[in-house]
């Protein structure tokens, strides 16, 4: 496995997304035990993109616009139901520890859901892994699913980190209202630019 591997997966995994927004999302608004759920939910949603290049099917999904587009639309509307939820939602955000919260496998469901509605995702797994495995290799699907392994590591990592971050501004945060009002209002906007970017971006 080389440095150059490493080192880019790593940029890739820091970079915002709708996984780290939604990984802070839950850190802030239920604490880092959501943040952790979210995260692994988060991860877990990175394996059937692993499965897809591993086996091929991404190139289907490549190739098929129809079931490109298909897929495309349901992750803009699940983003969009994020959002809605999200700005609707006046307790979610609120700290009381007599508040019923969302459960931890919801959570972590919710974060599945977001990787697995994304066909970038799986389309940028066909074009990424395979780069790190030489053409002659005579082991290339096993490596294949260590990068993807690592990969994901990496992702569960990081994106707990992300979690517990939120989790230490909760209270700060969250019980000023003026803050949380801004903040929950700036995160349903950012669902809905990524649901937007996913969209209109093409193949």
């Amino acid at each position: 496995m080389s440095a150059e591997f490493l080192l880019t997966s790593l940029i890739l995994v820091l970079l915002p997304g709708t996984g780290v927004i939604y990984t802070l999302t839950s850190g802030l608004s239920q604490g880092w035990k959501a943040g952790i759920w979210a995260a692994l939910g988060c991860t877990f949603g990175i394996v059937p993109a692993v499965v897809a290049s591993v086996t091929g099917l991404a190139a289907l999904l490549h190739a098929s616009a129809l079931v490109f587009e298909a897929l495309r639309y349901i992750g803009v509307a699940y983003l969009l139901y994020m959002a809605i939820a999200i700005w609707r939602d006046h307790s979610m955000m609120v700290v009381d520890e007599n508040q019923a919260q969302k459960s931890n496998v919801k959570v972590a469901i919710n974060g599945c859901l977001i990787n697995i509605l994304n066909p970038k995702l799986t389309i940028f797994f066909l074009a990424f892994l395979p780069q790190f495995v030489p053409a002659n290799a005579t082991n290339g699907t096993e490596r294949m699913i260590l990068l993807g392994a690592v990969f994901m590591a990496m992702t569960f990592v990081i994106f707990a980190g992300y979690g517990l971050f939120a989790s230490l501004a909760r209270r700060y945060v969250l019980t000023r209202p003026r803050v949380m009002l801004w903040l929950r209002r700036s995160i349903a906007g950012v669902f809905v630019m990524l649901g937007a970017r996913l969209a209109f971006s093409s193949r």
